[in-house]
């Protein structure tokens, strides 16, 4: 039998049949319909995410910390802190050669190291005294960490202090009377704030050393721990902590607190990351982070699917219903179709096509279905997504539901091939009958 005739006979017969082969078919509109719509939701959450994530921090910087062999905590007083270790055993530290290990690397275009200001510190503002997380970086512009400067710029000296956008809502007046309304935050841009270092004497007398330096540029908000840290050159921070702890620091020696990896492709992140552990180093990235996102929809978009697919499930025992009540209805016209010569293989071609054409109707039906209820469903998750974002200062999403090219397809395959596979054994036992006894059928 040539295919063009197989098609049309199939059409003609499901034609005949409109009412139970409609009703058979909307079970698999709703199941394909599930599919679409579920993994469809899935999928737009994982973008969403992903996009809230990329818009979190430069995705070519690595955080790499020395590695110690015994338990480690961290600790600290005022303006930062510090990690210390239980034990010094394989104690991989982040020396100024160790640097150059990291320089090494393939793919790395700077390496800058970062400590923390370990001293009790007092920051004071006029009458406002504030906290902050100070940092010293070994490197002369901020822009080299993907920070930009919403006031000002992002170069370091001595005598000024870079901040966060963040800051300036950490400080407060101790003076304030309770029921006395709360100050706005201060404008800090090209102002003189105070440091005051406190550390105790061998006699336990308080000792203070002051630092006054001009607010030189307020970064932009990138929705890091940058917009709520202050930023000074990691030599001063180094002469802060001698000072504070009565001690020479030798990076040679003790190595430094943190050290900043920019690679050149954010796509070698990952690479680099993993060369970094491999020499014995703490690492780790923002890409951690949106791996684990995507791991994590992955798995909820199979989820999703297999909910969709009971309905599909279901749908599939109805074709195959349908296909036996078909048959038993078409007993005699089986017969005399074998007895005009029709073959085993041409019956069994003519219903397997049927069930298939069900399983397409029904697919086509429900790609439809899960295409426009998922729009429906994105305006308005979008519109309150973004008025979550609007209230919460986060960027709002594009996208909430989103359908790709290959779903609608796939889905259409498989509800058609689920189809096929169900009238598998009707069709079985219609290309097996005997011809005379189909036809004695009553």
């Amino acid at each position: 039998m040539k295919f063009l005739d197989l098609v049309r006979l199939i059409a003609n017969n499901l034609s005949r049949r409109k009412a139970r082969v409609g009703l058979t078919a909307i079970g698999v509109v709703i199941g394909t319909g599930a599919v679409v719509i579920l993994v469809s939701l899935a999928i737009g959450l994982q973008m969403n995410a992903t996009e809230q994530l990329y818009g979190i921090g430069d995705l070519s910087l690595i955080n790499v910390m020395p590695a110690y062999g015994g338990e480690f905590y961290m600790a600290g007083g005022g303006g930062g802190m510090a990690i210390e270790s239980s034990g010094s055993q394989d104690i991989k530290l982040l020396t100024n050669s160790a640097l150059e290990e990291l320089r090494a690397i393939p793919g790395v275009f700077s390496v800058i190291p970062r400590e923390y200001l370990q001293a009790t510190t007092m920051i004071s503002y006029r009458k406002l005294i504030g906290y902050s997380g100070v940092y010293g970086v070994g490197t002369s512009d901020l822009a080299d960490f993907g920070l930009e400067a919403e006031q000002g710029v992002t170069q370091l000296s001595r005598s000024t202090v870079v901040i966060g956008p963040m800051v300036a809502q950490n400080f407060m007046d101790t003076n304030l009377r309770p029921g006395q309304e709360l100050p706005p935050p201060p404008d800090l841009f090209d102002q003189q704030i105070q440091f005051t270092l406190i550390k105790y004497d061998s006699n336990g007398a308080e000792v203070r050393k002051n630092y006054s330096l001009r607010v030189a540029g307020i970064l932009a908000e990138s929705g890091t721990e940058a917009d709520f840290s202050m930023y000074l050159p990691l030599d001063l921070v180094k002469s802060m902590n001698e000072w504070a702890n009565n001690t020479r620091i030798n990076y040679n020696k003790t190595g430094y607190n943190e050290v900043i990896v920019k690679v050149e492709n954010a796509d070698k992140t990952l690479e680099v990351r993993d060369q970094i552990l491999a020499l014995g180093f703490q690492a780790n990235t923002m890409l951690d982070f949106v791996q684990g996102i995507n791991n994590f929809y992955s798995i909820l978009q199979v989820v999703l699917g297999g909910v969709g697919a009971i309905a599909l499930l279901v749908a599939a025992i109805g074709i195959a219903n349908t296909m036996a009540m078909s048959i038993l209805e078409r007993t005699r016209e089986i017969g005399l179709m074998k007895a005009v010569g029709a073959t085993n293989r041409d019956v069994l071609s003519i219903f397997l096509g049927e069930a298939a054409g069900i399983g397409f109707l029904g697919g086509l039906g429900g790609v439809l279905v899960g295409w426009l209820l998922g729009q429906m469903l994105n305006v308005v998750a979008v519109v309150y997504l973004a008025q979550q974002a609007a209230q919460q200062g986060g960027i709002p999403p594009s996208v909430a539901v989103y359908t790709p090219a290959w779903l609608p397809i796939f889905v259409l395959l498989f509800s058609t091939f689920i189809g096929m596979l169900s009238g598998l054994y009707p069709a079985l036992r219609a290309a097996t009958m005997i011809p005379v006894m189909a036809l004695k059928y009553e």
